[in-house]
């Protein structure tokens, strides 16, 4: 099942690199490529302007010549984070698409990007192709968007978990939680001990039709650690193959993780409280892991979009297939949980259930 329109998705797959939008490249030194190289490719006349024009532009904007992509040259200089700020400061430029052209492979430059959640980043050598490609997409996919969060609320609202499923995950998660109550009690008087903050680390995740709910853990991490995400992303482990805009993020030698932590993690206690999320029926025993806001928000392709429509769970069939392997790759763990949500049932889960334990003890993490 697909939540975007077949025909639509269809002739987005197969249309050509043409890009027929309204387009305004910001800019200097990139404007001969621009003009030589782009704007033949993409077929499309686009406005060229000096960085010292563009707030006249965006004053001089009315409804029937808002662009749809503001292509803004990264240069050293940084007058393009004053751009973006000042487009997203402009009523008129509300969901504009800005895509970021950079000279040079820089650092500095990505993170900015990353931070300001710009749409995409290309840097020299530009391949014309896939920019013009990746443009027609923005445009196409800004006028499905409102349709998928339509549908992604329908989802939520048709989606039943089969009877026997819940059932078990009732009976299951609440035993779970009564014999393991000693050890919750330890753990959590340990974790105080070993780091101020608190013993539990909740956080938004998305879960069956992009359902968003409170998620438990033990905290295993220093209390500032989602503010440094940000800055280790350039170790994330599966950015490697999507050259650094990979929709999972799992970080290499984490600085972030207490040393009680690393025994909470290598064990997988601190996924524990977990239980809780089963009980109150935002998760299932089995299903795909929930993933944090902003993995969930790159998963949002039609190719993609069906791990959402099979329930959240605790463990899954990533786990037990690819667990402890270094060479599972991001579409290999998509590809396993769109399976999963086509084809689970009760005793599918129960082959996954027992299979989990040996995963447990595998030396390295996926």
């Amino acid at each position: 099942m697909n939540l975007l329109n077949p025909t639509l998705l269809e002739q987005t797959r197969h249309s050509n690199s043409a890009v027929s939008s309204k387009i305004v490249f910001v800019g200097r030194a990139l404007s001969a490529f621009i003009a030589g190289e782009l704007i033949p490719a993409s077929q499309n006349n686009i406005q060229i302007l000096s960085p010292d024009n563009f707030p006249d532009f965006l004053n001089s904007l009315s409804l029937l010549t808002i662009p749809d992509i503001i292509l803004l040259e990264a240069a050293p200089d940084g007058l393009w984070e004053k751009a973006v700020k000042d487009i997203r400061n402009n009523t008129m430029m509300s969901g504009i698409i800005i895509v970021l052209l950079s000279s040079t492979d820089d650092k500095t430059i990505k993170q900015h990007a990353l931070n300001m959640r710009v749409h995409d980043l290309y840097h020299a050598p530009f391949p014309v192709e896939d920019i013009c490609e990746r443009l027609n997409f923005l445009v196409k996919f800004k006028l499905i968007r409102p349709r998928l969060l339509e549908l992604s609320r329908s989802v939520d609202l048709k989606y039943e978990m089969p009877f026997i499923k819940r059932a078990f995950d009732l009976l299951a998660a609440g035993s779970a939680l009564l014999v393991l109550s000693p050890l919750l009690l330890i753990i959590a008087i340990l974790i105080k001990l070993d780091s101020k903050g608190p013993i539990f680390y909740i956080s938004k995740r998305v879960g069956t039709g992009y359902k968003i709910f409170d998620f438990y853990k033990f905290r295993s991490m220093r209390t500032d650690a989602d503010k440094l995400i940000s800055q280790l992303s350039a170790n994330n482990q599966y950015a490697a193959e999507s050259k650094g805009k990979a929709a999972f993020v799992k970080i290499k030698n984490d600085p972030r993780i207490t040393k009680l932590g690393n025994f909470l993690r290598n064990t997988s206690i601190d996924e524990l409280p977990q239980l809780l999320n089963v009980l109150k029926g935002d998760m299932s025993l089995v299903g795909n892991r929930p993933l944090p806001l902003y993995e969930a928000e790159m998963l949002t392709s039609n190719e993609w979009t069906t791990r959402f429509l099979g329930p959240a769970g605790l463990t899954g069939l990533w786990q037990i297939s690819k667990r402890g392997k270094e060479d599972m790759s991001e579409r290999e763990r998509k590809k396993l949980d769109n399976f999963y949500a086509r084809k689970y049932s009760f005793w599918f889960d129960m082959k996954i259930i027992f299979s989990t334990i040996p995963a447990l003890f595998q030396k390295e993490k996926v």
